[in-house]
């Protein structure tokens, strides 16, 4: 190890012990309010519980995200202070890139390419991206995973577990034990390169043919485990499109829903992180013509049945059935469930599903910004949880309803108003269990991607 890396592998270790430290106060501060009977104030725990976990600014902070969008996996205080904690680390000098890449590609690494900017284009938790030329001339974009990342998210994990416990302690509405085993294990399928190249080949498979979507194409022979090297897709950010005429942003809203939903619903897989940079847009003479799909490192896989209890659970909600939405939440593994928390859980499912619903024109939420999206119902759903639950979460809801907010956020930026009824039934016509099925083994097996447990 050089003394540069050291450095930084000393400061990490530094940083995680005074993080744990101030998280350890704050936890205590809060033990002892309880044990005396005194009414602590959740918004100043919440801040200080938030400026501890920001000394990690690491993969913690995708953590944080999540959690703002399940309904009361931590109390709205913590939830809001947590979402504003910054996602983006410290970005590794050229120096250091050119270790890391001779680390994974060996001394004559660029050779292998025709040129390589050892600035990079773009950051985020667990890596950044470069911008490269191939030897047959391809744009290539890089992506090089920071170095001693996975006991960066182990000692997150740790810190997570922490927070999850403080939040055992204060009634909560929503038992976190599974939405703990479900963050651990997408976090850690985060670091592994060679399972987001397969789910790179499984979107291609999934959306071939499709002319409003465009996925990167893997090269082999430039990756590794911690090292992704894929075609570069030119592409403007989503958000310079706001202002654009309602067309052009609706046309970006529907290749966006069709992205998400038809996946989903053909092969029962999502892309988990709908974040504002997982999308650019192509054009044709300024006029967007559909989006490239960024970013594979954060795929839910889903067991077929749960495909078919999100359709049971929608068909059960337009029709008035009510024992077809039960049937739903026991098919996605809810237990226990009274009248009064079906009630709770319907507040929460109608507004997912509000504007499939409805067969008419319009936005996807009335007078709500996107930072706030879902937080009112939350709240209802809160009050309710709260006094018959808990509610224990099953493992695979706990991304579906974090894509879905995300989405919705991303549908909320565009300012998008279309028959989002008629996409929803466009998209899942003659939907069929056996044959979703059928299609999941055989793409899965062609992509090397395993099957959902």
């Amino acid at each position: 190890m050089s003394d540069d890396e050291a450095n930084r592998f000393s400061a990490r270790a530094a940083r995680y012990a005074r993080v744990g430290t101030n998280v350890g106060a704050v936890a205590a501060r809060m033990a002892g309010q309880r044990l005396f009977g005194i009414e602590g104030d959740r918004s100043r725990n919440a801040a200080d519980l938030a400026a501890a976990l920001g000394g990690l600014k690491g993969p913690m902070m995708k953590v944080a995200q999540l959690l703002s969008t399940i309904p009361e996996a931590l109390p709205p205080e913590y939830a809001r202070e947590l979402s504003q904690l910054q996602s983006q680390a410290p970005p590794m000098g050229p120096a250091f890139v050119r270790r890391r890449m001779v680390a994974e590609l060996g001394p004559d690494w660029q050779s292998r390419f025709k040129s390589f900017d050892a600035q990079p284009a773009a950051s985020a938790s667990l890596g950044q991206v470069h911008r490269a030329i191939g030897p047959d001339g391809r744009d290539l974009a890089v992506k090089l995973q920071y170095p001693d990342m996975q006991s960066a998210v182990e000692a997150d994990l740790t810190q997570l577990k922490v927070v999850f416990a403080i939040h055992a302690r204060m009634d909560p509405a929503v038992d976190t034990r599974e939405i703990l085993a479900e963050i651990s294990a997408r976090l850690r399928e985060e670091l592994d390169y060679t399972l987001e190249a397969g789910h790179m080949r499984l979107y291609q498979r999934v959306l071939d043919g499709n002319p409003l979507i465009r996925v990167p194409e893997v090269v082999p022979e430039l990756s590794t485990g911690r090292l992704l090297t894929m075609s570069w897709l030119e592409g403007r950010r989503l958000l310079e499109f706001k202002e654009s005429p309602l067309e052009h942003r609706n046309a970006i809203a529907r290749a966006m829903f069709t992205a998400w939903w038809y996946p989903f619903s053909h092969y029962g897989v999502i892309h988990g992180d709908p974040h504002l940079g997982n999308y650019t847009i192509f054009e044709n003479d300024g006029v967007p013509e559909g989006i490239n799909l960024l970013d594979y490192g954060c795929i839910r896989t889903f067991r077929t049945p749960f495909v078919q209890g999100v359709i049971d659970l929608y068909t059960g909600l337009l029709r008035g059935d009510r024992d077809l939405v039960c049937h739903a939440y026991e098919t996605w593994g809810f237990r226990g469930l009274n009248t009064e928390l079906i009630d709770a859980m319907n507040v929460w499912a109608r507004f997912i599903y509000g504007p499939l619903l409805e067969d008419r024109v319009r936005a996807l939420a009335e007078d709500t910004a996107p930072g706030e999206y879902g937080r009112r119902e939350a709240f209802q759903v809160h009050k309710v949880l709260k006094e018959k639950g808990p509610v224990t979460v099953p493992r695979e809801f706990v991304f579906m309803d974090r894509a879905a907010i995300g989405l919705g956020g991303v549908f909320l930026h565009l300012g998008a108003r279309t028959n989002w009824y008629r996409l929803f039934n466009e998209t899942i016509e003659g939907f069929q269990l056996e044959e979703v099925d059928r299609r999941q083994r055989e793409v899965f097996a062609q992509a090397g991607v395993p099957l959902p447990k």
